[in-house]
Order: structure tokens, then sequence, then C-alpha cells
């Protein structure tokens, strides 16, 4: 018997996602767990797995914009007949009744070309207007107020295109005929789904009230505990010194829960796990993996677990549940020859510690000068949930434990 493949819900709050492209043709023999196509949600783009095996009869959506919960393929025998469920409301519906109001809706304007009639989009139960993630994002971006959009969905629902309509209509773009004098040498790069999200989310940042604060951190101790970690796990993923510092942040953070926390608009989470989100660059823009329950994990395990995530990250195989449930984040730039930077924060996460360089720096000790390698801490905290003598306490302990790893290990 046929199996319907619908896009599925791959985390809390999805209500679409895009298809970018199938990884096999219909026809083509399917594993069940095998990947089949290529989906593009908020926050990364993954590989989705096949629910049945059998043979593809039958891809509903090529690709595009896709509710959750939508046939977008069948999976069945050889030679067998199928029917993919239309998801239209039956007629006489409440919902069909709508659809047939926005169509009628549609109505061709003097120059030929067809707009939409301005119609409310339809409120839910709460007075939130239905619409798609990404259509609320293209609004967002462009300043359209979805309440004067037009949806198109099902029951009315305003969806990508809908807002694309009402930019066109409400700032008409230059045509062919008049085009907008530019230089010949500008290059227009779109922004990716990915660059869109990343977008969004720091500007989500920036509204939060922050405070940084700094510290300098003698890292002799944690440089030659670092050697003996790789002498040690030479076999496996040789240990960092941003695996020592994941783990003396984890140490820290169960010393200072309030900093292991997220800030949820009228509540404050204090989690009881160190769950660390590292910063990893990709070519089209920056993830943040998380590594999970980094108290209870030895540098070694640290290292193999950032290994596999930052590889599944740079290669595109990166799983929606490799991005959730990160309680603070560490972005270290070091290896770039930057000795101090502000990251931004993160939200909800209502911490990120930025981590610079190791210099070799001239300094005084016991009344004489010499030269020790020195780094350079950078801690941005959510006032709303952090006070700062709280982050300085937290900021102290990883100073104290990296110039004393045994301290934390």
């Amino acid at each position: 018997m046929a199996t319907e493949i619908k896009l599925p819900r791959l985390g809390q709050g999805m209500e679409s996602g895009t298809i970018v492209k199938w990884l096999k043709s219909e026809g083509d023999q399917v594993e069940k767990g095998e990947p089949l196509y290529e989906l593009d949600t908020d926050k990364v783009t993954q590989e989705v797995e096949a629910d049945a095996a059998g043979v593809l009869l039958k891809i509903a959506v090529a690709e595009g914009e896709v509710e959750v919960g939508k046939t977008i393929a069948v999976i069945g025998e050889q030679g067998e007949t199928v029917e993919v469920s239309d998801d239209t409301p039956e007629e006489g519906s409440p919902s069909r009744a709508r659809e047939q109001d926005h169509k009628r809706g549609r109505q061709a304007s003097t120059d030929g070309q067809e707009r939409v009639a301005e119609v409310k989009a339809p409120a839910s139960g709460n007075g939130r207007i239905k619409a798609s993630p990404l259509a609320r994002r293209i609004a967002r971006e462009r300043g359209i107020d979805l309440s004067a959009v037009a949806g198109t969905g099902p029951e009315g629902r305003v969806v990508a295109e809908d807002v694309e309509r009402a930019t066109a209509t409400a700032a008409p773009t230059p045509t062919l005929s008049a085009p907008t004098p530019s230089p010949a040498d500008v290059e227009v790069e779109p922004l990716s789904s990915m660059r869109k999200t990343i977008a969004r989310r720091l500007t989500e940042a920036w509204e939060a009230p922050v405070f940084q604060l700094g510290i300098t951190v003698d890292m002799a101790r944690a440089l030659d505990v670092r050697r003996r970690l790789v002498d040690l796990h030479g076999d496996g993923a040789k240990p960092t010194v941003s695996d020592l510092l994941t783990k003396v942040c984890a140490a820290a953070l169960m010393r200072h829960r309030a900093v292991n926390a997220l800030y949820k608009g009228d509540a404050i989470e204090l989690h009881p796990t160190a769950n660390i989100g590292i910063a990893v660059a990709i070519p089209n823009g920056l993830v943040v993996p998380v590594i999970r329950d980094c108290e209870r994990k030895t540098v070694a395990e640290i290292a193999a677990d950032r290994a596999t995530v930052v590889e599944r990250a740079r290669s595109g195989k990166l799983r929606q549940a490799d991005l959730e449930g990160g309680t603070f984040t560490i972005s270290n730039l070091g290896m770039f020859g930057v000795e101090r930077f502000i990251a931004v924060l993160n939200p909800p996460q209502a911490a990120i510690l930025a981590v610079g360089s190791t210099e070799e720096k001239p300094v005084a000790v016991d009344g004489e000068v010499v030269v020790r390698p020195r780094m350079e801490l950078t801690l941005t905290c959510d006032h709303r949930a952090i006070d700062g003598a709280t982050g300085a306490r937290f900021l102290g302990d990883v100073k104290a434990f990296l110039e004393e790893p045994g301290l934390a290990l």
C-alpha cells in the first residue's frame, strides 16, 4: 500500500519549510531512513530521511515553501496507481467559501497585470494574523502590515508570495525599460534563507539591554594541560584550547546558574545542565551547534563531540536537534589573530563569551617583568536576566579555572 510522505515538523514552532531539491527521482528505489530531499528551515538546511521503503512513485511538490503536514511525495510498490490527497477545502465549507472570496478579489488592473484587492487577512481566534513563518519574516524585513495583505493560502493564510505581491504593489520595482543606474561592477547577491535568519536573530539580540565584562587570563597552565591532553588522546580528536575552555565554562556555569539561563519575557529559566553552543563559521553564514551536558564530560569527550558537529556543520549535514537546547554560547575568533571583540547575544540565552587570541605579552610578576601567554575574554550579558556582580563572579571563576585547570577538572 502506498505511503504519503508529508512535510514533518522538525522543531518547535515550525509551520513550514522550503524544499530545496530532491535527492531521488520518480521511479527510484528508496530505503527507509535514506536521505530523500533537502529542506530549508529558519535555522538550517538539512537532509530529510524517507519514512518508508519502496519506489518513489510521485513527487507532489518539486520545490518551494510547503506547510507542515502537506503531502509532498508518495512511496509504494512498482506499478502501483497513486493519487495525492487534495488539501483544498471541500465545496461549501467556510474555508472554501473564504478561498472563493479571495479568488473573486483578484481583478485585472488597467495595464493588464494581475493584482489582488486589498482584503484583510483572516485572524485566528486569538487575533493573530494567519501567516507562514517565511511570510512573517519577509513582511517584517520590508515593513509590510500583514493585516492589509490578502492571503491566498489555505483558509486565507498569508504566504510568502502574497507578501511579495504586496511589496510590488506598494513600491513597484524598476522595469527593464527604466533601469536604476548602478555601477557596472556592482554584484548583487540576494539574501539566502540562512542570512535572512541571521539578520532577524541579530536584530532581536540588538534590542536586548546588554552589558559587557572583560578579563585577561594567564594561559600558561591551560596551554600545558592542553599539550598533555593531546599526548594522551592522540588517536581521537585532538583537544583544543576551545575544548578546555568549554569544560571550564561548564564548571563555572554550575556554580553560577543565573548565567546558565534563558530569558523568556515573563520568566527566567535556570537550567541544571550546561548545554554549550559553539559558534561555527561556514561558507554561507554562521551556525551554533550545541554540545550537551558539558559539565559531565571529559575534555576528550567534548573534543570528540565538537569535531563531530563542526564537521556536520561544514558539510551541510547538521540536524535540527544539533542546534536546539543551548543554554550558553562561546564564540572564538582567536585563530584569526583577533585579540578582543564583543559577541552579540544569542537569544533567548542570557550570556555569550567572546574569546580572543593568546598572545605573548610582558607582565609584572613578583616585581619583575616577564613574558607570559595572555588571553582576553569578553562576556556579554542580558541585563534583564543577569546583574553585573553575577557576571563578574562567573567570569572570575572562568579565569581562576583556566589559570589552574585542576580546580575545574
